[in-house]
């Protein structure tokens, strides 16, 4: 059964929207002086709009002098001209001061969280990366960083406005007339929200599906495109375009679905407010033919209501975003709140290298609790000394070098570096001291040279053509016509098996960590190339420990110890004279390989 995408874990550990809301402003506090400015900022914005609609009551009412003040019909609409324009001026130029103090805020939070969620994922256990799908996860991770910009303009920029506006506005109705403006304007406030809220309470899960069908689209279109060659291999193309074709047939059915009832929901809120705004008109005009209100005062009622209707009719637009938002900035945090299932102990200390002697003591290991890889294996690996693992696929060999890494940690036993239990250190310092060529190379979608400096970011131009040649790929790089600039493809797909194992030899070489785990080093390479690469490695080796998982026995005969290792047990162990005279399993294994040519 395949593990669950991330969103659906996420979905299993939802909290409120509370909760999240208050995880958000923790962000924000350390931008608590821009967010107070912006909030000001704020204020006075939505005072000039205000005022807007009494200054055009004014310039409307001034227009009805009587006749014989011209001076007045002159000055007095003129003045009110100017300051007309003016709080227009003042409106825009408090909304913009307002984004530009606050923008840092955003920005920063935004880049704060997406910084520590991917900084987390990091330090999650190789089980949890085994398990993932990258598609979904990178989906929810984008969304996540987009719900932030969402959620403070939104909630700064419409939701706390749109209140302040209607405070303002219900005051001065309910001053300047009478109060069933006021009374109005309420219950289709509150009609409006209620009808808002619920309907888009009810279109959530609609909605919630649309994202859940489309992580899944966009998993199965990414880990596609990823195997691009075993497609290929498979002639499968018509059966992966099938697959991604069923998904987005949910995908458009759920959109159709998301988009009627927001229709339904559109209409709805148009209706409420084109009954509020009759009613209001119809009042407002009734009091112009009765004479206890002026022209002025009709067309300000007006232009309030424009103006407050204006950001509602978006509401139920904010609503869903901010509900998504949450949602969506929640699934981040799930992800922060992963628990590491390797950490390093409170306190821990830098691992100490004198020799980088390796000592594996009655170590037991399982990835999953039914079926354990490794019993009670114990071996020692002497300070620049080689030892040699040996024995069939599956037998656990390449779990000895995760164990080594520390991507998991023992269930029993022990695994000490220079006597210190490498669960006592910090792991930054311990795969700070640990080199490994693994035998599936996997490379960065960059060039030739970022690849191999990455064993030492900072390294030199001259050190990494140092390393190339060691790892005798320089004249192949030199050959091609950008050189050390030449791009390898995702994940290597440029370069052949033997290139990309070469590269990664580089890269361990220019790393120059007194530990070096060699998993099938050679694997991918020609006869000729293995020699010449094999000397290299021992040369590399000679003053430091070594710790070789290999499969071609010729490559192994000067190791210091050879452990045979099946089904994870240690079942013969001694160097290669004593091995070929004991006449066990690994005498068996050289035949065979000698016989056929090394396999």
């Amino acid at each position: 059964m395949s593990a669950p995408i991330p969103s659906e874990q996420a979905g299993a550990a939802r909290r409120g929207d509370w909760s999240t809301v208050a995880r958000l402003l923790h962000y924000l506090w350390q931008y608590r002086w821009r967010v107070g400015f912006a909030l000001a900022f704020m204020v006075g914005a939505k005072l000039s709009n205000v005022g807007v609609p009494l200054l055009l009551k004014s310039l409307i009412d001034s227009l009805a002098i009587k006749p014989g003040s011209a001076e007045s019909m002159l000055v007095l609409p003129l003045g009110l001209l100017l300051a007309y324009g003016g709080l227009r001026l003042m409106t825009s130029l408090f909304t913009e001061a307002r984004e530009l103090i606050f923008a840092k805020a955003t920005e920063g939070t935004a880049r704060a969280i997406s910084l520590q969620v991917f900084r987390h994922l990091h330090e999650l256990s190789l089980r949890f990366h085994l398990e993932r799908q990258t598609g979904g996860m990178t989906r929810d991770i984008e969304r996540g960083t987009r719900a932030v910009h969402s959620l403070i303009s939104y909630s700064l920029y419409s939701i706390v406005p749109t209140l302040i506006e209607v405070v303002l506005v219900l005051s001065l109705l309910a001053i300047k007339f009478d109060v069933w403006f006021a009374w109005i304007t309420i219950a289709a406030l509150i009609i409006y929200i209620v009808f808002t809220v619920t309907v888009t309470e009810w279109r959530t899960k609609f909605r919630k599906q649309l994202n859940e069908l489309d992580s899944v689209a966009h998993t199965k279109a990414i880990d596609s495109l990823l195997n691009y060659e075993t497609v290929k291999y498979f002639n499968n193309e018509d059966f992966e375009a099938r697959r991604y074709d069923e998904s987005l047939e949910k995908l458009r059915r759920a959109q159709l679905k998301s988009q009627s009832t927001l229709s339904l929901l559109n209409s709805g809120q148009q209706l409420i407010i084109a009954i509020a705004l009759v009613a209001m008109l119809w009042r407002a005009t009734a009091g112009v033919v009765a004479g206890h209100m002026t022209l002025g005062d009709l067309v300000m009622v007006n232009a309030f209501m424009i103006q407050l209707y204006i950001p509602l009719n978006f509401l139920g637009v904010i609503y869903r975003e901010i509900k998504q938002g949450l949602t969506d900035l929640d699934k981040m945090f799930v992800l922060l709140e992963r628990e590491r299932e390797v950490a390093d102990a409170p306190g821990a200390p830098p691992l100490a290298v004198s020799g980088a002697a390796v000592r594996f003591e009655a170590v037991g290991f399982a990835y999953e609790r039914e079926r354990p890889i490794l019993h009670g294996v114990s071996f020692e690996i002497p300070a620049g000394k080689k030892v040699a693992v040996v024995g069939p696929s599956g037998s656990g060999k390449s779990t000895l070098a995760r164990l080594l890494y520390r991507f998991y940690d023992v269930d029993s036993g022990r695994v000490l570096i220079d006597g210190q239990d490498i669960r006592t250190v910090t792991q930054s310092s311990l795969r700070g001291a640990i080199g490994i060529v693994p035998q599936d190379t996997v490379l960065f979608n960059d060039t030739v040279a970022y690849n191999i400096a990455y064993g030492r970011p900072g390294a030199s131009q001259q050190e990494v053509e140092a390393a190339a040649r060691a790892a005798h790929i320089h004249d192949f790089i030199a050959g091609t016509p950008k050189g050390y600039q030449t791009m390898v493809g995702e994940r290597g797909l440029k370069l052949s098996g033997g290139e990309k194992q070469r590269v990664a030899i580089a890269r361990t070489l220019l790393k120059n960590p007194p530990l070096l785990i060699f998993d099938e080093a050679t694997s991918a390479l020609d006869s000729s190339n293995e020699r010449a690469i094999q000397a290299e490695l021992e040369a590399v080796g000679r003053d430091k420990t070594v710790l070789v998982i290999a499969h071609r026995l010729s490559t192994i005969v000067d190791a210091h110890e050879i452990l045979v290792i099946e089904l994870g047990r240690i079942i013969e162990r001694g160097n290669h004279t004593q091995l070929m005279a004991a006449d066990g399993r690994y005498a068996q294994m050289w035949r065979l390989q000698q016989a056929g040519g090394e396999g």
